[in-house]
């Protein structure tokens, strides 16, 4: 007596939809994805301690001008930095923009011009 051809179901994957971004569709980008900066990697040699400097990026105090109060080199080198409204922040190297140095003069000049705008303000 022969055997009988055994016949399995067909499984239940096997009439699924395929999700989106998986396979062949190269133009599609999941959203949960992070988008990484490799840029930051890089050691930035033009900085250096009381530099004046612009933060760029998206984060606070994005735009505004500071100067280094201390340089870490560490996987992402990054600068610790002052505002002009006296706060603090850790921000990445790549996101720092070097401004020109002004001089001394006009710095202690601009620094006389707000206290006395302020004490105008007050009385």
């Amino acid at each position: 007596m022969r055997k009988r051809k055994v016949v399995y179901p067909v499984a239940r994957t096997a009439t699924r939809q395929t999700r989106p971004g998986a396979g062949g569709d190269p133009a599609y980008v999941r959203s949960t994805v992070a988008a990484i900066d490799l840029a930051a990697l890089n050691i930035r040699t033009d900085l250096s301690v009381g530099d004046r400097v612009r933060i760029g990026g998206a984060g606070l105090y994005a735009g505004e001008v500071a100067v280094v109060e201390e340089l870490t080199a560490g996987v992402i080198p990054a600068a610790l930095v002052r505002t002009e409204a006296g706060q603090r922040r850790r921000a990445r190297a790549v996101d720092l923009e070097r401004l020109p140095a002004e001089s001394r003069a006009a710095e202690s000049r601009a620094a006389e011009s707000r206290a006395a705008e302020s004490r105008a303000a007050e009385g």
